[in-house]
């Protein structure tokens, strides 16, 4: 008995196309369902290329049989977006105009790299990077900060010698769930869990300047600078790695609590798994 296609619902045309019309993709483990005509909209882009070939079997599927693409899978909207209706279109204070940009030149879209060029201003440069955009909303102090950092001698910027004090004040906090299994004698078998996300609170503008590329961004996307978010999270599982970044950053540990509850007790064995979270406030002057 032959098995159906689980790339897709529709098989190909009568014209040997060996791709369905409905395909299936696992991009960076972001699921899409899109039309063969959409992926070959772009002649001579990547998806043109992967989607035009003859032999299906040299590309890569997940364990589902859905065809694998190791990229973004969150920006991959806006690249599937574009090749739907040739335009660009993205949320209020979008952060991610960069990486977006470095997708389009990868699946080959030259018309969308030119669309999210940076725009240099009159007045400063500073537009390249799109996580230090200005804010509509700007934090008080915030335009006598930039001033002074921009008056400011080369050795007063952040990383010279004087660093530090080019520096804004702010808080961030750190916290994370941690689960535990006591058995009876509670003093000697306890196993502990891994930590499984270590979440990030605080200035957006901060965290992005401690953390960098290890800030996982993927559930607040559109957050401005100046907002603040307690949506992010790190790519990455040691705190003792959050903290050496926050110290290297200036960060000082000013406070820290803990909760722990008892989720489960088994009832032949008396093992209990004890849930807790815990908060870590860090301070930079």
């Amino acid at each position: 008995m032959a098995l159906a296609d689980p790339a897709g619902c529709t098989k190909g045309g009568e014209d040997n196309n060996p791709f369905p019309d409905i395909i299936e993709l696992n991009v960076g483990g972001q699921v899409y369902i899109t039309r063969h005509p959409t992926l070959v909209s772009v002649p001579g882009s990547l998806l043109w290329e992967m989607f035009t070939q003859k032999n299906v079997r040299s590309l890569a599927r997940d364990s589902k049989g859905r065809f694998f693409v190791d990229r973004d899978g969150f920006l991959f909207r806006y690249i599937l977006d574009f090749m739907r209706d040739r335009q660009l279109v993205l949320p209020e204070h979008f952060p991610e105009r960069g990486r977006l940009q470095r997708e389009a030149e990868y699946f080959m879209l030259p018309e969308l790299v030119k669309l999210l060029a940076p725009k240099l201003s009159e007045q400063n440069s500073l537009g390249d990077d799109p996580c230090q955009s200005d804010p509509e909303e700007p934090s008080p102090g915030a335009d006598a900060g930039r001033s002074l950092a921009s008056a400011a001698p080369p050795s007063a910027a952040p990383g010279g010698a004087g660093g530090a004090e080019g520096r804004r004040a702010g808080f961030i906090t750190i916290g994370y769930r941690g689960s535990y299994t006591l058995g009876r004698d509670s003093q000697t078998d306890a196993k502990f869990r891994r930590v499984a996300r270590i979440m990030v609170c605080g200035k957006t503008s901060l965290a992005k300047e401690v953390f960098g590329d290890t800030l996982n961004e993927s559930r607040d996307p559109d957050r401005p600078p100046e907002r603040y978010t307690s949506r992010y999270y790190l790519k990455f599982t040691f705190l003792e790695q959050a903290f050496d970044k926050l110290a290297d950053a200036g960060f000082h540990m000013v406070a820290c609590n803990s909760t722990g509850t008892c989720a489960f007790a088994h009832e032949q064995t008396d093992d209990r798994i004890w849930t807790s979270y815990t908060e870590y406030v860090f301070y930079r002057e």
